[in-house]
């Protein structure tokens, strides 16, 4: 999303001014589009040779230039040198989140009233449990304005990605979506492990190549990549799906990237532990514990890889570089997450130091 407000305040704003973006949001009350018939998985390879940390990918340690120069926020670029880590092959499935959730009862931040005293002023419809839901704009009608496709959607979750009457059944294989930072936090320290740094996943994105070239474009221009799931067409009324998905699609079915990777870049966007800043001069803001952030406009958490709506017209963020903030309670119907594992790689595996910025 590329709002300076947030986005909660933004739909609200308009939803109180009675705008005309925000009268069709309250008359129509939910998506219109109706949801995708599942795709089939895509078949994984087998990891190559043994597999000590089953379900990731070793990660070698490195270094590289940190931040793009496309959008202000991706600035200034950074040498950095990171230690290597054990990530997740793929982002986060619906069936591994429901295993989670069965595990151990979570209840997602969707899924619960949102808290009037964190977010003062709203309309009754957005103080319910729910999440920001992306529809299309019927073609011919002027969209100029993230909130002519964004709404706030009573009753829409993990389990509802697109709000009541969707579901999950049959998109086992599809990364979890709808869910915050919390919900993510909760899940990775059930795994024993964490979210990734914003230099991690960076690093991890390029896939081993370096400033330039390679599946996940990482070389600055903008260019929109092949082997990604992204938007084709004008954003947002018209996707041509020549990659063959309309919206998010099954995890693994674009090629990985050369650390074995896949849908690092594009399909949905991935949270990160740090904290968001407006530029990369205030460094990486993680603090050692990973805490659950209490609800407060300036606690945002930077977001990585870009999504399925991502489109050379608008966003233009699907690169390794590139970053956006998102709210820490607020769901989306375009965000997931992937895990690491901090602990020692393969024995072949080169010793490294950790996160560090010179």
């Amino acid at each position: 999303m590329a709002f300076r407000l947030t986005v909660r305040r933004t739909l609200a704003l308009l939803a109180l001014a009675g705008s005309g973006a925000a009268a069709g949001w309250w008359a129509l009350g939910g998506p219109s589009d109706a949801q995708a018939p599942p795709a089939r998985a895509c078949p994984l390879p087998a990891p190559a040779g043994a597999a000590p940390q089953p379900g990731l990918v070793w990660v070698p340690a490195g270094r590289f230039p940190f931040g793009d120069r496309v959008y202000p926020e991706e600035q200034p670029i950074t040498e950095v040198s990171v230690a290597g880590f054990w990530m997740d092959r793929t982002e986060v499935t619906n069936d591994q989140f429901a295993e989670f959730v069965k595990a151990t009862g979570h209840v997602t931040v969707a899924e619960r009233p949102v808290d009037a005293q964190a977010h003062p002023g709203l309309p009754a419809p957005m103080r319910e449990p729910g999440a920001v839901v992306f529809v299309s704009p019927v073609r011919g009608v002027a969209a100029a304005l993230p909130t002519d496709w964004w709404r706030y959607t009573p009753g829409a979750s993990w389990r509802h990605p697109q709000g009541p009457g969707s579901s999950i059944a049959g998109r086992g294989w599809y990364p979890v979506v709808a869910v915050a930072y919390e919900d993510a936090i909760a899940y990775a320290r059930w795994k024993g492990r964490s979210l990734p740094t914003e230099i991690q996943w960076e690093w991890a994105a390029r896939g081993g190549q370096g400033a330039g070239g390679g599946p996940d474009r990482a070389d600055g221009d903008g260019a929109q990549p092949a082997q990604a799931n992204t938007w084709q067409g004008l954003f947002p009324v018209i996707d041509t799906a020549q990659d063959g998905f309309g919206g998010a699609a099954p995890v693994g079915c674009f090629a990985a990237n050369g650390y074995g990777l896949f849908d690092m870049i594009g399909n949905v966007w991935e949270l990160t532990a740090d904290e968001y800043t407006d530029s990369h001069a205030f460094g990486p803001r993680v603090r050692a514990d990973g805490p659950i952030a209490t609800a407060s406009d300036a606690t945002r958490r930077v977001i990585k890889g870009g999504s399925f709506l991502c489109a050379p017209n608008y966003c233009r963020r699907y690169r390794a570089g590139a970053r956006q903030p998102q709210e820490d309670d607020l769901a989306t119907s375009h965000l997931g997450f992937r895990t690491v594992l901090n602990a020692p790689g393969p024995s072949a595996a080169p010793a490294g130091g950790s996160d560090t910025r010179r």
